[in-house]
């Protein structure tokens, strides 16, 4: 079952097979970790075990889009720990970290290299390519089986144009830039926007309207009439009781 909040789901990117996967431990988890992801609409992307401060599962995921925002993780994290700990694929007590791929991610799919043409890539080979194994450069897209890439690192009269088989990448990673990062800032907008659409969430005001003041109504305001002032009596009479109550011969309770 697939997360309604997920929105629309392309099945074919979600069902996309990894072109980089982990061998040992990590495989075991992968094993379990994969299909639950794919049920609720996630997609695995990485999973590394480190021994910093015990154990560490470190999960990547991502929406078929690419996109992960802090909901997505707690939703997995809550799903996947029981499975888990009935599965047991580390013998040794362990913490689970889900996250997203962050924004210098791994390419691990064709639809990654697909995706992120025309960004600076780092490309590790487990089969060498014309004598090397480490490459760095502008991801040019996919053309058929193979990765293309314009270098930036190349020496002398090396072919700064280069072909590298996907099958024979041991990792591939994006390269922080601002381009990127402004890409992803967008993404990640997109993403919440969705989110918020499906779950019927009111998107705020724009930043340019004008708010309104709670304690000021929007009802019109009555006319008041003119209030005729009354001039303050001032006859002799009246001078004279003054006169008598500062010399004390008036009780001014008097009366009351």
């Amino acid at each position: 079952m697939t997360d309604p909040t997920a929105g629309s789901v392309d099945f074919d990117l979600l069902a996309e097979p990894r072109l980089v996967v982990e061998p040992g431990v990590a495989a075991r988890v992968s094993a379990v970790a994969g299909p639950v992801l794919q049920g609720m609409g996630y997609r695995l992307v990485r999973i590394k075990i480190s021994g910093e401060f015990g154990c560490t599962v470190q999960i990547m995921a991502e929406r078929p889009d690419g996109t992960m925002l802090i909901d997505d993780c707690e939703a997995i994290s809550k799903a996947l720990s029981p499975v888990l700990d009935v599965a047991d694929p580390i013998e040794k007590a362990y913490r689970l970290e889900i996250s997203s791929p962050g924004i210098d991610r791994p390419l691990v799919r064709r639809s990654d290299f697909e995706r992120y043409a025309g960004h600076l890539v780092k490309i590790e080979m487990a089969v060498a390519h014309q004598g090397r194994k480490r490459f760095r450069g502008m991801l040019g897209g996919v053309e058929g089986d193979a990765v293309h890439l314009r270098r930036d690192d190349v020496r002398g009269d090396e072919d700064p144009e280069v072909l590298l088989v996907m099958e024979d990448i041991a990792d591939a990673r994006l390269v922080l830039t601002d381009e990127l990062v402004a890409e992803s800032m967008r993404r990640g907008k997109l993403a919440e926007r969705e989110m918020k659409q499906n779950l019927g969430i009111k998107p705020p005001p724009p930043p340019h309207a004008k708010r309104s003041d709670p304690t000021k109504s929007n009802a019109p305001k009555a006319k008041l009439k003119p209030v005729k002032k009354i001039a303050p009596k001032n006859t002799k009479e009246h001078r004279l009781a003054a006169d008598r109550l500062r010399r004390g011969e008036i009780d001014p309770t008097e009366g009351e």
